[in-house]
């Protein structure tokens, strides 16, 4: 069963420890992230973000009984849990699936995950139009055609970030 918890995300590395240390090997611990190139003093540099912030994901199959719930709000990192989760464990498996899906090689989620529709507003986050905000006008397969203020292009989707805003 998966539960959301919230975590001081200074402290993963602590909390990740000690709840495996609590609850053995039959512990999930699943972070959706997504892999952002940007330009720092000329350099592009590669930037991980949590897609979910500091919130993860923990399956185990003793998570129905209320007694182990209670361990993990006294694990150091640990800010809580949501409540709720039993009635939407459906959601989070298929979430859980979807971001799976979308995962390349390296764990990291591609774009692909969101739904680009025409004359909606969008922002890149890598590239050299890194923090710049544009308009889809046409899509193609692999490519998009965009309005950055009177500027017209046509972009290659795989090869930049962006997302809605």
């Amino acid at each position: 069963m998966w539960a959301v918890v919230k975590y001081d995300r200074k402290k993963f590395i602590l909390m990740q420890q000690e709840m495996r240390g609590r609850f053995g090997k039959n512990l999930l611990i699943y972070r959706p992230k997504l892999l952002i190139q940007k330009y720092k003093k000329n350099k592009l540099v590669n930037k991980e973000i949590d897609l979910l912030g500091d919130y993860l994901f923990c399956y185990h199959s003793d998570f129905r009984k209320k007694f182990f719930l209670d361990k993990i709000k006294f694990i150091k990192g640990v800010k809580y849990f949501l409540d709720g989760y039993i009635e939407f464990q459906k959601d989070l498996d298929n979430f859980i699936i979807n971001c799976k899906k979308f995962e390349d090689k390296k764990g990291f989620i591609s774009q692909n995950i969101y739904d680009f529709k025409k004359n909606n507003l969008y922002k890149f986050h890598s590239g050299p139009f890194t923090d710049k905000i544009f308009k889809i006008i046409d899509l193609q397969k692999n490519k998009i055609n965009i309005l950055m203020g009177e500027i017209k292009a046509t972009i290659n989707k795989q090869d930049y970030f962006f997302k809605p805003i």
